[in-house]
């Protein structure tokens, strides 16, 4: 008999985790790589991104309000469509995960500890693993105060830029395929609520309390990025912007905002650990839901009789991400992230298809599938290569264990 997780989080606590993941995933290091590829249409590639994420969070609202429990698409993808689509959906999202959680690490340890930064990263997996084995409570009241200290900071660091004088310098080139490439890579900003999806067993009224909390989640977090590409446009310019390794201290250093330049080390160490908390939370869930199904140890499906959270799986995770803290690389992580993720929600929306024979959830669901696809396959070919390996090397592990059942 499995052991039920507590139902502890409510509407506040749930945007907490989700905008810490959101906003630390992507705020601070996607716009760099998405200028370069989109050029001067930033603005586009961001809009384009937003109406996938949109029609994945309607789907993943719908979802969650019939299936309230931990997992998130892997348990809709096993209901709704077989139990390979939900396996499959499980591992792109672990897979995914797992090399943002890396990310995130390394990047956190680049702030905190820059000449020891990997030291640094592991440091701050081995700190958040720790936060998560105290509980989901504990964790998203840690979530709340540091997403209100980043929104606070880089509020500040917006009005800083879009007052000072601008900065644009020569036209980047566009071109459709890079805008496309763009959105993909800032779909990695707007991928946090799946988070809350995969809490589903730890959240009170589950069915009424996740729906509201990715829709407040996606409407605060898209106001905050479409800010944010404006007034960095504003002070770096996109050839500024694309060169940026720390985009956020450029612009305020280009608006003569020089004193806010701690403040913004010091956000963005915090958003990078809010994500890594969240990150870590969610992967450990769906970790805990296939484990529970048998397609990963079944040990990892312990919930603690304390705690009750699933502490073998929070371990597994944090000594996974440790591992890949040492080949971290922020800018082909979020691409790598961005493909997975963009797999598990095309799963997410073919599944919410089946929901209802109504006309408009059903437009929905096949713009977000449709959209979810373009993308995917816009993103860089290496890209490409390495997230099919990785989903291909999954579908086999399935049809292995499958065949193994089978003679038994």
């Amino acid at each position: 008999m499995t052991t039920p997780l507590d139902r502890r989080l409510g509407l506040v606590g749930s945007v907490a985790v989700g905008m810490s993941a959101m906003i630390g995933a992507g705020l601070f290091v996607v716009f760099p790589p998405a200028v370069s590829a989109a050029g001067d249409g930033l603005l586009i590639a961001l809009g384009l991104a937003a109406v996938v994420a949109a029609c994945n969070a309607i789907s993943s609202a719908r979802l969650a309000r019939r299936h309230p429990v931990a997992g998130g698409t892997y348990v809709y993808g096993r209901e709704r469509l077989g139990p390979l689509w939900g396996y499959l959906a499980g591992w792109s999202f672990i897979a995914g995960k797992v090399a943002s959680c890396a990310a995130m690490a390394f990047a956190l340890g680049s702030y905190l500890w820059p000449g020891h930064a990997r030291l640094g990263a592991i440091a701050a997996v081995v700190v958040f693993t720790a936060v998560n084995l105290a509980g989901v409570e504990k964790s998203a009241a840690v979530s709340l105060p540091l997403v209100a200290g980043v929104v606070v900071i880089v509020g500040a660091a917006l009005i800083a830029m879009l007052a000072g004088s601008s900065g644009r310098g020569p036209d980047l080139p566009t071109s459709s395929g890079g805008v496309l490439e763009a959105a993909g890579l800032l779909f990695f900003a707007f991928a946090g609520y799946a988070r809350l999806a995969t809490l589903g067993e730890e959240v009170r009224e589950p069915a009424r309390t996740i729906p509201r909390a990715i829709a407040v989640t996606f409407v605060l977090v898209l106001a905050l990025y479409a800010a944010a590409a404006l007034a960095l446009l504003h002070a770096l310019g996109a050839s500024g912007l694309s060169q940026a390794a720390r985009p956020f201290v450029a612009g305020v250093d280009a608006a003569d905002a020089h004193g806010l330049v701690p403040l913004v080390l010091v956000a963005a160490a915090l958003a990078a650990g809010g994500a890594l908390l969240s990150l870590m939370l969610g992967v450990s869930r769906t970790t805990l839901a296939m484990a529970r199904d048998g397609h990963l140890p079944r040990g990892l499906a312990a919930v603690s009789r304390h705690t009750r959270v699933p502490h073998l799986a929070e371990m597994a995770v944090g000594v996974v991400v440790a591992a890949l803290v040492c080949f971290g690389d922020l800018v082909t992580s979020v691409a790598f992230s961005s493909f997975c993720v963009l797999i598990y929600y095309a799963i997410a929306n073919a599944s919410a298809w089946t929901l209802s024979a109504a006309v408009v959830p059903r437009l929905v669901a096949a713009l977000g599938l449709a959209g979810c696809a373009v993308l995917a396959l816009s993103l860089p070919p290496s890209t490409i290569l390495a997230g099919a390996i990785v989903v291909a090397v999954g579908g086999a592990f399935y049809a292995l264990r499958r065949g193994r059942v089978r003679r038994r």
